[in-house]
């Protein structure tokens, strides 16, 4: 059993769908003798994900015009014979060619959309996405043997979206670094968080309103630390936003953070916000999770088990929510956040660990290729 994985990119700026493709790829590599290879374009930078992994096959970088045209890509790919072909993203020309190959050769083909069929997602540069839905992607979607979905509200989205063929629900897999310990105790300091790409849809300034709102009702001082990068415009705002409502003194903020840097960072947090209007599955709170760190999410997240497995908050995003949620974090002792903590790291190791998610990931495969039992994560109409 072969198969070709594809993505636009992989390198370590470009985001979520890189390192939970690298993730999986690892999982796979490590738990079957069957080969899984991943084809991308090399990095400016060479800072690719997999660098040194087996699975990665890169082509020079010859991308050109906004559709990212690449002679270089289709060469490596119409050379290829794997039993199935497996599309990470949409939008890009790699993306298409994928799917049109496959089709081409009569292979199934797996497409994971990554959050792209979210409405929210779907209306940004829609002026951009619906010449190209007629021309390549409908095709692709409608006919893809199967999709892979993240999440319950991704797959409720696709159907959404209309398409009508199995969907596989397979969590993004979760590493859980061997340096990565659950914290024993609660940092003095009173900090909370965001971490993420800095983006109106983020809504980052409801966190901010609400932390004013829950100093007005008489909360405990704290801090806020900001971390991530994205739209510099997004960014001013927020700090205009800051200056506004009066809390200049209690909000840093601290740019990209990954790595080693990044589980520190929120190890060192009383709670993670991640306020969002919609997010797919969102790596971030699994990261935290694994930190010991309660998360709140708002109900435009799938993370309802924050609430079910008492790790944490999923209420609605409003400023007097996230007031409310701050209150009641700052009153509870140390005992209380701890056990938190232990929750929240035990849902991750007990259903996202990522040698879980990649048999997953492998029983789908084996479920398209040989016509083996259908795995029940897979749902059909």
């Amino acid at each position: 059993m072969r198969i070709l994985q594809t993505i636009s990119g992989m390198s370590v700026s470009s985001g979520g769908p890189s390192t939970c493709t690298r993730d999986l790829l690892d999982g796979l590599e490590s738990i079957q003798t069957n080969t899984v290879d991943l084809l991308t374009f090399t990095s400016p930078r060479g800072d690719n994900l997999g660098k040194d992994s087996r699975w990665l096959i890169e082509v020079t970088d010859d991308r050109r015009t906004p559709l990212q045209i690449s002679s270089n890509f289709k060469q490596a790919l119409f050379q290829s014979e794997y039993d199935l072909y497996h599309c990470n993203a949409l939008w890009m020309y790699c993306n298409h060619l994928t799917c049109r190959y496959a089709r081409h050769i009569g292979k199934p083909y797996v497409l994971s959309p990554h959050g792209m069929l979210y409405p929210t997602a779907l209306a940004i540069k829609s002026w951009k996405k619906k010449p190209m839905l007629w021309t390549w992607f409908n095709r692709d979607i409608h006919r893809a043997s199967c999709i892979h979905a993240t999440c319950e509200d991704e797959m409720r989205y696709c159907r959404q979206f209309g398409y009508k063929g199995p969907i596989a629900v397979i969590p993004n897999p979760v590493v859980i670094p061997k340096c990565v310990s659950m914290k024993e105790t609660i940092d003095p300091h009173l900090t909370i968080g965001y971490l993420g790409r800095l983006d109106p849809i983020k809504k980052v300034e409801n966190l901010l309103k609400g932390a004013a709102l829950a100093l007005k009702k008489g909360c405990r001082s704290f801090t806020i630390e900001i971390m991530g990068s994205g739209s510099p415009e997004y960014e001013q705002f927020l700090r205009n936003e800051i200056s506004r409502i009066g809390l200049n003194d209690m909000v840093r903020f601290v740019g990209f953070v990954s790595g080693l840097d990044k589980y520190d960072r929120l190890h060192r947090l009383r709670a993670l916000f991640v306020p969002s209007l919609q997010e797919n599955f969102g790596m971030i709170v699994p990261e935290a999770l694994i930190c010991g760190t309660p998360v709140y999410a708002s109900l435009g997240t799938p993370w309802s088990e924050l609430e079910q497995n008492n790790c944490g908050w999923w209420r609605d995003n409003s400023p007097e929510t996230i007031a409310e949620v701050i209150c009641e974090l700052m009153s509870l002792d140390e005992e209380a956040l701890l056990a938190k903590g232990y929750n929240g790291r035990m849902l991750i190791e007990e259903k996202y660990e990522q040698h879980k998610v990649a048999g997953m990931m492998l029983d789908l495969y084996h479920w398209l290729i040989t016509g083996a039992d259908k795995p029940d994560f897979c749902y059909t109409i």
